[in-house]
């Protein structure tokens, strides 16, 4: 039966991956709590309470979360919502579009009040201009910074070290760079900082902790980054 909206939680148990699909109808991925990453080819984004993640029907996409993390979702009907963009894009969770999709979880909703709700979604529903993203490398020169940086975000070679490593200029290293995710080597190994300093604050690490575990070595230079990345600061994210 065609639908409009339907709202899903879950609070993952444990550390979950979810293979490579897709779905007949539009998403809008959110978390109640903690952090989530979806991937779509080579892009990367996180999800978090404030920022969601609208992902258009039919396209290919995987994801992971932690354990603890309360993962939320808002399914649109493909044939009744016509779909906020033609690709994924990152919606912010205001507080107010927060309880609006809370509100067609409830049971017991009658028809006239879902139908407001809903309209009030679509209402509000907007892009962000902010995005918590990263292009993930995948040429042969590139793939082993990228997985070496992904695997251990606190790994301080710098783009000198890895250009003596794999026998390349620092020139070519920062072409590729620039070709492949739109950006430089330094500022793609501070985009992959900060989505794991995010996972890990919403576990409840302390900043100083956080800090020294993704490559900084203090808060302060650490929370500098971090806001000229995300725009945000980092105890924003930090769960209570």
């Amino acid at each position: 039966m065609p639908f409009r909206m339907k709202a899903y939680d879950e609070v993952v148990e444990r550390d979950t991956n979810w293979g490579e699909h897709s779905h007949p109808f539009h998403e809008l991925l959110w978390n109640g709590s903690g952090a989530s990453t979806t991937v779509v080819g080579s892009r990367v984004w996180t999800i978090t309470p404030s920022l969601g993640l609208w992902m258009p029907a039919g396209t290919l996409h995987s994801g992971s979360a932690v354990a603890g993390t309360w993962f939320r979702a808002t399914f649109f009907g493909f044939h009744t919502t016509p779909s906020l963009s033609d690709t994924p894009v990152v919606v912010e969770i205001t507080p107010l579009l927060r309880l609006l999709l809370e509100r067609l979880g409830e049971s017991g909703l009658s028809a006239t009040s879902r139908e407001v709700t809903e309209a009030m979604v679509l209402d509000v529903l907007r892009p962000s201009p902010h995005e918590l993203l990263v292009h993930r490398p995948t040429s042969a020169l590139l793939r082993p910074i990228a997985d070496a940086v992904t695997a251990e975000p606190g790994d301080r070679r710098t783009l000198a070290d890895w250009a003596t490593e794999l026998g390349v200029s620092t020139r070519t290293i920062s072409r590729a760079f620039v070709a492949e995710t739109g950006t430089s080597f330094a500022r793609w190994v501070a985009s992959v900082r900060a989505q794991h300093a995010i996972a890990l604050l919403t576990r409840g690490w302390e900043v100083e902790a956080v800090a020294a575990e993704v490559g900084y070595r203090s808060a302060s230079a650490f929370g500098a980054a971090f806001r000229r990345t995300t725009g945000t600061n980092a105890g924003t994210f930090r769960a209570s």
